[in-house]
């Protein structure tokens, strides 16, 4: 494939368009993580966090065939076979279910003791939970990006250009998501969404993909992202937004 032909520019931009769209819950992720630490290491956690999903994708890309390798049955559970891709999906999937369902705990149910929230939410700490659901997200794009086009001289561009988007907006979206609370939870509960579909490409990879469960799943969380920025419209000059635990008040300026 010549890299200046039409066809090459068709897949690059292709694959851009794909790394930005399966980069977006990886964003979201790295964006609520970040938010639990001071204000002056968040933008480097999210730059960090992005930058290893780079090197993530690009290093599995020149891994290619040890990618395919993952597609090969390891084992059989109830009459289903598991590869290794298999196995790293269901992982990652019941780790994004859990870390979900626990930051919506934690700022609805339990009482706003920042000091112990800040130091429990080390740099260090947040850095090793975007390493593993990078890990995660950086298989799926991989494989999808090997399905359209196997140059790595199309691949890797589109990889670097895409983070260089995800980069660009990592932090507005992070802004946009710590000044509406009701945003931020909506956004937790779409994770949770991921997650389960990540159990269940993980366990019933060939029904995900011909049922598409993956385009509805993503029309519905766009339709609430839709209905909640017109709930937001009309709240704006009504009612003050909610306050969630771990989160300062309007006006408190963070420490």
């Amino acid at each position: 494939m010549e890299l200046l032909s039409a066809q090459s520019l068709v897949a690059l931009v292709t694959l851009v368009l794909l790394e930005i769209v399966l980069g977006i819950d990886n964003v979201i992720f790295i964006a609520i993580l970040s938010s639990k630490l001071p204000q002056h290491q968040q933008a480097r956690a999210r730059t960090t966090g992005i930058g290893l999903a780079v090197i993530s994708r690009i290093l599995l890309l020149l891994s290619i065939a040890w990618i395919m390798q993952l597609t090969q049955p390891l084992f059989t559970i109830l009459d289903h076979t598991i590869s290794g891709r298999d196995l790293i999906l269901l992982i990652g999937g019941l780790f994004l279910i859990g870390k979900s369902t626990y930051e919506i705990h934690e700022r609805l149910e339990t009482e706003d003791h920042r000091g112990a929230a800040r130091v429990a939410a080390s740099f260090t700490s947040v850095i090793l939970q975007i390493i593993l659901i990078d890990i995660v997200f950086s298989l799926d794009s991989v494989i999808t990006a090997v399905g359209i086009s196997g140059e790595l001289l199309i691949m890797i561009p589109a990889v670097v250009v895409a983070a260089g988007v995800m980069l660009f907006f990592a932090g507005p979206i992070s802004a946009f998501v710590e000044r509406h609370p009701t945003m931020k939870i909506l956004a937790l509960a779409f994770l949770i969404l991921i997650g389960f579909l990540l159990v269940l490409e993980g366990w019933l990879h060939e029904a995900v993909e011909n049922l598409h469960l993956k385009n509805y799943a993503y029309f519905a969380m766009a339709f609430s992202f839709l209905v909640e920025l017109i709930n937001l419209q009309i709240r704006k000059k009504s009612e003050a937004p909610v306050q969630l635990h771990n989160q300062p008040h309007m006006g408190q300026v963070r420490d």
